[in-house]
């Protein structure tokens, strides 16, 4: 018996899957969507897009939008005591809603 993998994704199997409706490529307007600083948005992994991933520890967790990096977005996210910087891709970002 071999040992378990403890790679990036590992044991990510349902939690980074796309419903069936949800396949193929993403959209432009979630590409190209600008967020500012200050904004709310909720990181949900999309597991087509592997550039600018932010880990699976993340996926459904909210932040705030603090800085643009390249084509990527810096967003704090409260981990436990802690505050982290994710920096992840616009699609893997969603906006929160109101």
């Amino acid at each position: 018996m071999g040992r378990k993998s403890k790679g990036y994704r590992a044991r990510t199997r349902s939690l980074l899957r796309r419903k069936p409706r949800e396949r193929g490529k993403v959209g432009l307007s979630k590409i190209l969507h600008e967020y500012t600083p200050g904004e709310r948005v909720v990181i949900t992994v999309n597991p087509s897009v592997l550039k600018g991933m932010p880990h699976r520890r993340y996926h459904g967790r909210t932040g705030v939008v603090i800085d643009k990096r390249g084509r990527a977005y810096v967003v704090e996210v409260a981990q436990g005591d802690a505050i982290k910087e994710i920096i992840a891709r616009p699609e893997h970002l969603k906006p929160m809603p109101r």
